[in-house]
């Protein structure tokens, strides 16, 4: 690709960026949560960009809820948890009521080793919404490959077939639950 190409599609994406980020200012984010391994859809430069220029957005309007959202979700995906957990900590601070931002946030505190704090995110995200899949997924994870605790792994992924058996990682889910239950025997 030329490097016309890039810069014209860096800039497009820092626009689109920053329009969602001010077109939406105290509207609630409908992103959804990320699950144990995030996506990386742009290059790092991007993230830089993104993460530099919604910096500055909070820093001059700390109120903005969904810039401290999207500043969370950059630092997800720029491997920066600690920084995350604070965005989403500041957004949380602003509406407390978003299973999604708890989720992410949930992830955050297992990749920087606190098991139990992203079990406590995940059940509260569950408890705010009890048809949460990230949620569940992600409490699975923690429980069967963090904590090692297979019964609560088995339980949390159970829930996640019975609601949502077509989605995209039920299949996934089955053949983890089978495995567990032959590791039972």
């Amino acid at each position: 690709m030329k490097k016309e190409t890039w810069i014209l599609a860096g800039a497009a994406l820092i626009i689109g960026v920053l329009l969602g980020v001010i077109l939406t200012k105290d509207g609630r984010d409908s992103t959804p949560a990320r699950t144990a391994a995030p996506p990386s859809s742009a290059p790092n430069v991007n993230l830089s960009q993104n993460i530099q220029m919604l910096e500055e957005i909070v820093r001059k309007e700390p109120g903005n809820r969904s810039a401290w959202v999207q500043l969370g979700h950059n630092y997800f995906d720029s491997n920066q948890p600690m920084k995350a957990i604070e965005a989403y900590n500041k957004a949380l601070e602003l509406d407390p009521n978003d299973p999604d931002v708890i989720t992410n946030q949930g992830v955050m505190f297992r990749r920087v080793g606190w098991y139990d704090r992203a079990i406590e995110n995940f059940r509260k995200a569950n408890d705010m919404n009890p048809f949460h899949p990230q949620s569940l997924y992600n409490m699975g994870v923690v429980y069967r490959y963090d904590l090692q605790d297979l019964d609560k792994a088995y339980q949390a992924w159970s829930r996640y077939v019975e609601l949502h058996p077509t989605s995209q990682g039920t299949e996934q889910l089955r053949g983890e639950l089978r495995a567990i239950e032959a590791l039972r025997q």
